[in-house]
């Protein structure tokens, strides 16, 4: 009996591909910063994380769908309208500045 393609993907499997400069830079550069344990893995990490998505987009594409048969096209102004809830309800969350930030010493627990 032949081995199935599950079988075959057990394992590590060789792959030669172009990559854009700049990706090839930040993989080197999540390696040298111990980030990465190395440019394999890092793309492999890039791979699961694209499969991933994919395999959610898919999701949702067959929940939309589903939706949509049973209640009619999802409009425009549906959308639109239900943006403007999510914003309305939304926190907003920044990082303080430099400039609002107190002095070394002041308003940080330190004597």
């Amino acid at each position: 009996m032949g081995s199935t393609y599950d079988d075959r993907m057990k394992g590590k499997q060789r792959l030669s591909a172009s990559v854009d400069a700049e990706l090839m830079q930040a993989g080197h550069e999540a390696v040298a910063e111990g980030r990465a344990e190395s440019l394999s893995a890092w793309v492999n990490d890039a791979l699961r994380l694209k499969a991933d998505h994919d395999r959610r987009m898919r999701a949702l594409d067959e929940f939309v769908a589903a939706y949509e048969a049973e209640h009619g096209e999802i409009t425009e102004e549906e959308m639109r309208a239900a943006s403007r809830r999510a914003r309305a309800g939304a926190t907003v969350v920044r990082a303080a500045s430099v400039s609002d930030r107190p002095p070394p010493g002041q308003g940080q627990g330190v004597a």
